[in-house]
């Protein structure tokens, strides 16, 4: 070891104490700016602010103000702040960073050095000399507009080398992380400096208190004797990478495709381009696709940085994968935060990466039925990992709940039932859930704060089979496993639930669940009948991808209904569909009054239940529901409401066939029977229909009155205990629907309702011509659905008679003055249930139906007919 002398020792301890007090750093943690360094000039324009910044505190217009702290450090140096302006910047609105000065005035004319100018004119980050008399010269021009906005924050870097070569960075940011340059410069004008500090200029109340400095540190400049090195190498396209140096890269030599290959045959890009905004990224454009799934290497060499070190040999791993439908599921849903359980009040979905590799979501998007959001950023997903999507103020939000995604425009999600969906980058649907409060199982719960889990998410497409509410006491799981996670297979095969047609070339199936795309598509799967046998094509629909369209070579035959037969098709576990694997299929006509009947009405529904209107197509004809409206009428003129559409899918109602409308088919199938489960629809915005008395009505597209009932709770059988819960039935469809005698409450071993199916009321027409008959002649009217009433039906050979009804008991008094001068038709009839005037109940026993019927001519005619009361009610 060579010897020192004590004097070159001292000399060299000298050297590096003021080479230490050329430096400083601040980040105003000590609550001032009075010392650790020490700020002069107009200390009471500033203060330092409950965030540890250094904030400006002047509030005159038009005023020059600064703040300066001793600095000597000039050359070999590097300089670094963060900066926050809520303001857009102007020409008398810009701020100045005196990066030298030779004194501490830095407003003074004859104070000389650099400053970095924020603002201007040009909303722009420009390096500036100032020289003696005032004079100023700009010596790196920033890229223009960059500060167009009413708030800016920033992170500032300028170096200078030994060589008097500056660079001026920036990252608007304001993290640091990713430098951009604005631009080099040789200048050696000053080689000295005495202070660093901030000079303001403002015009009016606008601009008061909205500077912001923090995190200020002048140090001596290590040169970069270190190569570029490559952060990723990401495909975002099936021929596009994305290379991210860790620094800013030479625009030159960045842009020689020659010094990009990749292996497995793919080579040299056919471009390469640096990108404008970010200068550490470059963009690698191939000739041809790259082969999707491998793991590719990318080897980079003679990319220099902005100081000349360049890469060797630098390699990076990308490969190229096209998601498939559930590689990433929607696992948790929050469609209702309120009233907030723990969780942050805001909507939010969940996704989890099933796909066994980590995939980007740059460019994917949350759909629903009404609204799309905007692009997610850049963002690896990792396999078998969770990711929160919220809109992108809410982020903050979930800060401590691990992974989210801000998404701009996040799509509402309907509190009681909806359909969210997972859109890729290349539109394709990766995963959809059409979900239902019915999907808590938890009443409680379903009224808001807590979330609904996937039970099983290898099972992503099996409904609410596979759905609940969460369990864990803060309302659901944002960022981890979910707290109901558990094996549920889907061992249930599809059946195929409806079939609608069109046009007459045009068929769309709707399945149980959604199928398997590949064998859905597959025309030889379906055949139909009547000769117009295998479709030319099939396609699967997204985004639920449980229905199918068919195109046919022979058209279908309007008045003919047809049976179409799936086979071969199988849903998302892979359970292939066996029996129920048929439906129905004619082209629709269009609908005119009383084709389609009122048949059945809930309006005083059981507690927690829903008011429900049963329709019946009483015609040979296939009627479809996208073209029925249901509506009612209120007020003092008894207009029309707002006519409500059925279905807005194709929905075929056939000859004979029943279907229930409500706002909660799922709600009427749980409180009462229903044999034809898939007959039902919920129409949104349903019609209220009072308890005591109101107006059903049914329109076509073209709003003519397909049939309407004015329906009243005196109509209900008059000794029931409670009308609550009970329906109001039809006794036959071809009598007119405002016939109070053709309606009746539902019988109570049938649970007071049928809907879905035959009227536990039903009683066809079996009057004789000529005659006055009663059926039946034995009754029992104890409201068990059996022959609760009789009905004295008529038939004449002449119009306009005349009716007096009587019934007499076995002794000849009368009890029931049943018509009176009432106006007959040819045929008709009358119903009696068995009460006296009094509306009493009559003994059991024999009694006669007198019917007397006489024409204004003076013709009379009289019948007698006999019938039992078979039992007390």
């Amino acid at each position: 070891m060579k010897n020192v002398s004590t004097a070159a020792l001292v000399a060299i301890l000298i050297l590096f104490h003021n080479s230490l007090k050329a430096q400083f750093t601040d980040n105003f943690s000590d609550g001032d700016f009075t010392s650790n360094p020490t700020w002069v000039g107009n200390t009471n324009d500033w203060m330092v602010n409950s965030s540890m910044q250094l904030q400006s505190n002047n509030t005159v217009a038009n005023s020059t103000y600064y703040l300066s702290t001793a600095n000597t450090l000039a050359t070999a140096a590097q300089w670094d702040w963060f900066t926050r302006i809520e303001f857009n910047p102007s020409g008398p609105n810009s701020i100045d960073v005196y990066l030298t000065a030779s004194a501490s005035d830095l407003a003074s004319n004859s104070t000389v050095g650099y400053f970095v100018r924020i603002g201007n004119t040009d909303d722009e980050i420009a390096l500036y000399r100032k020289d003696a008399g005032g004079t100023i010269t700009k010596i790196i021009d920033g890229a223009n507009g960059i500060l167009n906005s009413s708030a800016s924050m920033m992170k500032i870097r300028v170096i200078r080398t030994a060589n008097n070569q500056w660079s001026l960075l920036r990252d608007l940011s304001g993290t640091g992380t990713t430098y951009v340059s604005e631009g080099t410069v040789t200048d050696a004008t000053y080689t000295t400096s005495s202070f660093f500090g901030i000079l303001v200029r403002q015009s009016t109340a606008s601009f008061f208190q909205k500077h912001f400095f923090d995190d200020f540190e002048v140090k001596a400049y290590v040169p970069d004797v270190t190569p570029p090195a490559i952060v990723s190498a990401t495909a975002v396209s099936p021929n596009t990478i994305d290379v991210l140096f860790n620094e800013p890269v030479d625009l030159t030599t960045s842009q020689v495709a020659a010094n990009y290959s990749a292996n497995n045959g793919i080579g040299s890009p056919t471009t390469a381009v640096r990108d404008a905004a970010n200068t550490s990224l470059v963009r690698l454009t191939f000739a041809n696709n790259f082969p999707s799934g491998p793991v590719h290497t990318l080897t980079i060499n003679n990319v220099q940085d902005l100081s000349g070190n360049a890469i060797s040999n630098g390699t990076a791993s990308f490969s190229f994968y096209i998601p498939k439908q559930f590689d990433i599921v929607i696992d948790e849903l929050m469609p209702d935060p309120s009233p907030v359980v723990s969780l942050p009040n805001t909507e939010w979905v969940e996704l989890k990466n099933t796909s066994g590799r980590a995939i980007n979501l740059q460019g994917w998007r949350i759909t629903t039925a009404s609204a799309t959001s905007g692009a997610m950023a850049s963002y690896v997903l990792p396999a078998d990992s969770f990711v929160v999507i919220t809109s992108s103020t809410q982020v903050a939000a979930f800060a401590a709940y691990g992974r989210v995604l801000g998404v701009s425009s996040f799509p509402a999600l309907p509190n009681e039932a909806g359909t969210v969906s997972l859109i890729s980058r290349e539109g394709a649907t990766i995963h959809t859930v059409s979900y239902s409060d019915t999907w808590y199982q938890n009443a409680v719960k379903k009224e808001g704060g807590w979330t609904l889990e996937m039970i099983d998410t290898r099972n992503p497409c099996n409904g609410g089979n596979n759905w609940r509410a969460s369990v864990d006491p803060r309302g659901g799981t944002p960022g981890a496993k979910n707290s109901i996670d558990a094996a549920n297979p889907d061992q249930t095969s599809p059946s195929l639930v409806r079939a609608a047609a069109t046009d007459n070339l045009t068929v769309v199936l709707t399945f149980s669940e959604p199928v398997d795309s590949a064998r859905a598509a597959t025309a030889s799967n379906y055949t139909i009948s009547d000769g117009v046998g295998t479709p030319v094509s099939a396609l699967t629909i997204a985004p639920a991808f449980n229905r199918v369209q068919l195109r046919l070579a022979t058209p279908l035959q309007t008045g003919r209904v047809y049976t179409i037969t799936a086979n071969n098709v199988a849903d998302c576990s892979g359970n292939t569909i066996s029996s129920f694997n048929t439906a129905r299929v004619g082209l629709p006509s269009p609908i005119d009054s009383f084709s389609i009947v009122i048949n059945e009405v809930l309006f005083n529904p059981p507690t927690n239940g829903v008011d429900y209107v049963e329709i019946y197509n009483r015609t040979n004809n296939v009627y479809d529901l996208k073209d029925l409206y249901i509506n009612n009428r209120a007020g003092s003129t008894l207009a029309l409401g707002t006519p409500r559409q059925v279905s807005t899918d194709n929905l075929l109602l056939f000859p004979g066939e029943y279907f229930v409308l409500s706002p909660s088919g799922e709600m009427v199938k749980q409180q009462f029977n229903a044999l034809n489960p898939q007959n039902f629809v919920d129409v949104a915005s349903f019609p209220s229909y009072p308890n005591d008395r109101g107006y059903v009505v049914l329109m076509n597209a073209q709003g003519i009155i397909v049939d309407e009932l004015a329906y009243s709770n005196q109509w209900h059988y008059r000794l029931l205990d409670n009308e609550k819960g009970v329906a109001l039935e039809r006794i036959d469809f071809n009598r007119p629907t405002q016939d109070q005698n053709n309606w009746h409450s539902a019988a109570s071993t049938s649970g007071f309702g049928t809907p879905s199916y035959q009227n536990s009321q039903y009683r066809a027409d079996v009057t004789l011509q000529g005659e006055v008959t009663i059926t039946p002649k034995t009754f029992s009217p104890d409201n068990d659905g059996y022959e609760d009433f009789t009905v004295i039906n008529y038939r004449l050979t002449d119009p306009g008679y005349v009716a007096n009804i009587t019934i007499f008991d076995a002794a000849g008094r009368p009890v029931r003055l049943l018509a009176k001068n009432a106006t007959l038709g040819l045929n008709g009839s009358f119903r009696w249930d068995g009460l006296n005037d009094k509306q009493a109940r009559v003994p059991i026993g024999a009694y006669v139906v007198y019917t007397e019927v006489f024409n204004i001519d003076g013709k009379k005619r009289s019948f007698k007919n006999t019938v039992v009361v078979a039992a007390r009610f």
